[in-house]
């Protein structure tokens, strides 16, 4: 096969590899939010305390964060489409054991299992991205995979408060299965067998990140459960400790780091991380109170409250691609920084409006903007994280961009949590137990103001954050023209796809 035979090739089998990868990729951001609004029905039918409940989001965000750097580096020595399809059948798997759970214990641990099957997959999608598309076309690539991501953290609630009470919570988990089979089909289909990559790999470094990486998030997602004891920040200290032994042992690595730290010479690289950190620490922490205000002072139902965030997800979904495209012709900073700052914009508009006598249409709009505003971010932070990735390292540096992004979700929920807690009580709302239990009952007459003004006060904390990513796309430089070209290597096969 000539050269412009492959390439035509791999031209034809881009878009379906990439549909493909996003729906596996959609299953995953999906369940880490869907859970939330399933919490009091599986607290009732597993006779499950608040305490262990927390541990069936807090076991899933553990397992999904730990080992991101890891699995991203091995996408690059055994291939990123053997990795997806391991991690695929797992998280598959470990759904339905979720689904057929008959105890709380027996939850969390399959809980564990699909968590880890999502970090096998996560750094594959953007390294196949970066791989199979060349740079004048990977900001669109970029964008529908923004949108994936944008849209799909927003939908877990919804499509949760829609299985529970329709068919109940064993649902939100074996909804998986159907479509992880699809997901499987389809990218044995369409997602192409890439060139690996010879790697040593860096045991010492494998053992202090996943050391560090555990001690730390664990410490930052348990924190507020444990009230901030002395044992916890210990945990938190030791973790950041791990980590930096971990950046200077890859800094003295003369063979092959587990990290190369020469990725973070790209100054887009770095900034854009800092950005995605901020942007996950936002779209954790900003769900919690607006749910906590609608069930508890508004009295919606969990498929009601979850509706409000239909025309956030919309027009995510809607206007995403096309900022993608426009991302493969304008300068990043032009379009990531007016998005943080419209995002952080809605957040202070929505806080504004949160009161317990405010019409259904005024929330609406705040969420709107956010929805515009999420368009907006995703995908020029992805292709400017990946621009210039060689592709050797394709892999890590996706590893690094997913981890960046994840321990900005758990900062944002650990944060969200400790803030709700100061607000309640710096607005005399005495533990009642319904911000906890997220009943779907309307707080006390002589509780609903202080409550309410509580939720909105915790919404000025995401949108504090947001800043610091718009500084840091502010400071993105222009992508150099051309940038690393793709894999043309295995991209598409004269014979066929092969399976991985």
């Amino acid at each position: 096969m000539t050269v412009t035979e492959t390439n035509r090739a791999a031209e034809i089998r881009q878009w379906p590899a990439l549909w493909a990868l996003c729906l596996g990729f959609f299953m995953i951001l999906v369940d880490s939010t869907i859970v939330a609004v399933a919490n009091p029905a599986i607290m009732e039918n597993l006779g499950a305390d608040i305490n262990s409940v927390v541990w069936v989001t807090s076991a899933y965000l553990l397992a999904y964060a730990v080992p991101l750097l890891i699995t991203g580096r091995l996408g690059d020595r055994f291939g990123p489409k053997r990795l997806y399809l391991l991690g695929l059948t797992l998280f598959t798997a470990a759904s339905l054991w979720c689904g057929v759970s008959g105890s709380i214990e027996m939850l969390i641990v399959a809980r564990v299992f699909q968590g880890f099957g999502a970090a096998l997959m996560t750094p594959q999608t953007m390294a196949v991205i970066t791989r199979i598309f060349p740079p004048d076309k990977r900001g669109t690539a970029m964008g529908l995979w923004g949108s994936v991501a944008g849209v799909a953290t927003l939908v877990g609630p919804l499509a949760g408060g829609v299985l529970v009470d329709g068919l109940g919570w064993q649902w939100i988990f074996i909804v998986n299965v159907p479509v992880g089979v699809v997901a499987f089909l389809a990218a044995v289909r369409y997602v192409p067998t890439l060139e690996t990559h010879e790697h040593s790999f860096d045991i010492p470094g494998v053992i202090l990140s996943a050391a560090g990486m555990f001690f730390l998030v664990f410490g930052l997602q348990e924190g507020n459960t444990y009230d901030w004891s002395a044992r916890i920040w210990l945990m938190i200290a030791l973790g950041v400790v791990l980590l930096g032994v971990f950046v200077w042992n890859q800094s003295r690595n003369r063979n092959e780091p587990l990290l190369p730290l020469e990725l973070f010479r790209d100054r887009n690289f770095s900034l854009a991380n800092i950005a995605i950190t901020s942007m996950g620490f936002a779209i954790t922490s900003l769900v919690l109170p607006l749910m906590f205000y609608a069930q508890a002072v508004r009295g919606l139902s969990p498929t009601g409250s979850a509706l409000l965030m239909v025309p956030m997800a919309v027009l995510t979904g809607v206007l995403a691609p096309n900022v993608g495209k426009l991302v493969d012709r304008a300068h990043p900073r032009y379009i990531a920084a007016p998005g943080f700052l419209m995002l952080s914009v809605s957040l202070v508009w929505l806080a504004a409006v949160m009161n317990p006598h405010t019409a259904i249409w005024e929330l609406l709009l705040p969420i709107a903007l956010m929805g515009v505003a999420n368009a907006f971010i995703w995908s020029p932070l992805a292709a400017t994280a990946t621009r210039n990735l060689p592709q050797h390292q394709a892999g890590a540096g996706s590893g690094v961009y997913n981890t960046t992004r994840q321990v900005g979700a758990v900062l944002g929920s650990a944060g969200i949590g400790a803030l709700i807690t100061s607000r309640l009580a710096a607005n005399g709302v005495p533990d009642t137990g319904t911000a906890h239990e997220g009943t779907a009952s309307v707080m006390p007459d002589f509780v609903v103001d202080g409550f309410s003004s509580a939720m909105s006060q915790s919404v000025l904390l995401p949108a504090a954050v947001l800043l610091v990513g718009f500084v840091a796309s502010l400071c993105f430089s222009r992508p150099v023209r051309g940038g690393v070209q793709p894999d043309a290597v295995a991209a598409a096969d004269s014979r066929g796809p092969v399976a991985g």
